[in-house]
């Protein structure tokens, strides 16, 4: 089984580019592959809690995050220095993550067989 490893760096709701990572990553899970994902930079953000996307007529995503679980996404990586940077904690946000610090990214990365940016 490969070993897929989701990067994400951009801000929530910019777009639709969130909905349609997000469903490669359930799409990947759903075909039992190991799946996990990473949080960098803006990209804490689309897991700190209370958004509410609905008037930028964007789908509210925090569901799917949730959902993760059930698709056997228990692999949540978010950098550490990220998300210090953003000036959250990690009760500021949907779920529990994995803190990853800068220097240890590379070494996660590597222990993945394929790296999927957004």
């Amino acid at each position: 089984m490969k070993r897929y490893l989701f990067i994400m760096r951009r801000l929530p709701y910019s777009g639709t580019h969130l909905q349609e990572t997000l469903d490669a990553i359930l799409t990947a899970a759903a075909f039992d592959q190991h799946v996990a994902l990473l949080l960098l930079d803006d990209a804490v953000w689309q897991l700190k809690n209370l958004q509410q996307p609905i008037g930028q007529g964007l789908k509210d995503t925090s569901a799917i995050y949730k959902a993760l679980q059930i698709y056997d996404v228990k692999e949540l990586y978010v950098e550490h220095e990220s998300l210090l940077a953003a000036g959250l904690t990690g009760a500021d946000l949907l779920l529990p993550l994995l803190s990853v610090s800068r220097r240890d990214v590379s070494d996660l990365m590597r222990s993945y067989d394929l790296i999927i940016p957004d």
